[in-house]
């Protein structure tokens, strides 16, 4: 399937793909210790310099709060400088592809490329259009945009997206989730589709329907976790609940899910009841911290892990095994950036931080998340990257949206309908090229008693041993 210059896609040509740390793993124990670490660290140059200055209390306050904002406003200045180095000021012609309606901003960039948040900015208040269908604009972006750090990214850096990551608190995320997933069931219908299915299908051709893949999709889980009649299953931030009406209808399981979203729940619940199995089939509306403390046979948990914040992923872990049976299984499946990272991969992060997915700070790359599942005591037994199914799958979703654009417009506006096609067409680029990848993961208690063999050893390829 291509609905936009897939085949005549262009590429920037000095991508770097090279060893070395890229600060992660400095950045990673940081966030996950901001509130012991990162103090500690922020007292002791502030009691030192404070000292060698023979100042006193106020002094030792002012630094202590002189520290972080220097440290972080530095880091900001950084990757400014070093992404208008890779990114300099080059001549183009953008008219084929964009028209900028305000005067000032197109006077500004004649003849040369636009930053791409300068140019999204100007799109989403109705200042720019795109000439070209969107998405066929993505495919040829190094043509038109530069993927540097503006005023614009540092702002946002060092205000909200620092708040979040330092918080994390029920009421925050509860407040960040309700504002997303609360807008009201018809947005997300108008680009999921009737399945309602907020994830990657899975794709047996380029030509199949959306609906053909999400529920394959679903099978997938169902199978990878060895759901049978009777199983206890939870599905730790279950969206519109389609996988545990799936599950109980298909697998016989009894199924409880979890989401903040009000209106998933009465969605899911109409959904369970549509397909009769609302007597196998519950859902909670609360934050995964609150869950009954109970054991389950199989839990789920599709993309939500993201959102607890790298400061919560290890006692995320730890709960989810104590929720889980002694041979049971757990399918955790993520969405994260590559660990070569380039520039473009991070500003469509802070674009997707800004509008789409707030607080999702968790997007790590696979061995974040493999060596923090192993800490809390899971073997990982099975891992398989799918972004290219989500590449097409995202692909559908961009041609409802676009199919649905006169009633999206009429209820919730230009913005709203604009902002949702940066975030598809892109993101369609950004699945297709490993910017940001999906790892699907079969984890269970890394104990001498689990039954590996009667568990693994069957016909089907080891990847999806059920």
């Amino acid at each position: 399937m291509d609905s936009g210059g897939y085949d005549k896609r262009t590429f920037f040509d000095k991508e770097k793909n090279v060893g070395g740390t890229h600060g992660l793993y400095m950045i990673f124990f940081l966030l996950e210790h901001v509130t012991t670490v990162v103090p500690a660290l922020c007292f002791i140059p502030a009691a030192g310099l404070t000292y060698a200055l023979s100042g006193g209390i106020a002094m030792f306050l002012a630094m202590l709060v002189a520290v972080p904002v220097v440290a972080v406003t530095v880091f900001a200045v950084t990757m400014v400088a070093l992404s208008h180095a890779e990114f300099p000021d080059a001549p183009c012609d953008w008219t084929k592809y964009i028209d900028i309606t305000d005067a000032k901003l197109a006077a500004k960039y004649k003849g040369r490329k636009i930053p791409i948040e300068t140019f999204v900015d100007a799109y989403m208040s109705q200042r720019a259009e795109f000439v070209a269908d969107p998405l066929e604009v993505f495919w040829h972006r190094h043509e038109v945009f530069l993927f540097c750090i503006t005023l614009g990214h540092a702002k946002f850096f060092l205000t909200k997206f620092t708040g979040q990551l330092i918080h994390h608190t029920q009421a925050a995320d509860t407040a960040e989730v309700r504002d997303v997933y609360d807008r009201g069931n018809d947005f997300y219908r108008w680009f999921l589709g009737p399945r309602m299915i907020y994830t990657s299908g899975i794709f047996e051709s380029q030509e199949e329907s959306l609906e053909d893949a999400q529920d394959r999709k679903m099978d997938l889980v169902c199978r990878k976790t060895h759901m049978k009649p009777g199983d206890e299953h939870l599905d730790i931030g279950c969206g519109w609940g389609t996988l545990l009406a799936f599950a109980a209808k298909n697998y016989g399981t009894k199924s409880t899910g979890v989401t903040l979203a009000r209106e998933q729940c009465k969605w899911g619940m109409a959904q369970a009841k549509d397909w009769g199995v609302e007597d196998r089939v519950q859902m909670l509306c609360m934050d995964y911290r609150d869950i009954p403390k109970k054991q389950y046979n199989v839990i789920t948990s599709l993309e939500m892990i993201e959102h607890v914040g790298i400061k919560n992923v290890q006692s995320f872990l730890l709960q989810c095994k104590d929720m889980l049976v002694d041979d049971g299984l757990f399918y955790l499946q993520l969405a994260g950036l590559r660990r070569a990272w380039q520039f473009e991969d991070l500003i469509w992060g802070l674009f997707m931080g800004s509008f789409i997915f707030p607080g999702a700070d968790a997007s790590c790359p696979l061995a974040f998340i493999t060596s923090q599942a192993e800490r809390a005591g899971f073997e990982v037994h099975s891992m398989e990257n799918c972004g290219v199914h989500y590449a097409l799958t995202i692909n559908h979703w961009y041609n409802n949206w676009l199919s649905n654009k006169d009633e999206v417009v009429a209820k919730y506006g230009q913005w709203w309908y604009r902002c949702w096609v940066v975030f598809l067409a892109w993101s369609v680029i950004v699945a297709s090229q490993g910017s940001s990848t999906v790892f699907l993961l079969v984890l269970h208690k890394n104990t001498s008693r689990f039954e590996r063999r009667d568990t693994f050893v069957g016909p089907y390829p080891i990847a999806t041993q059920q």
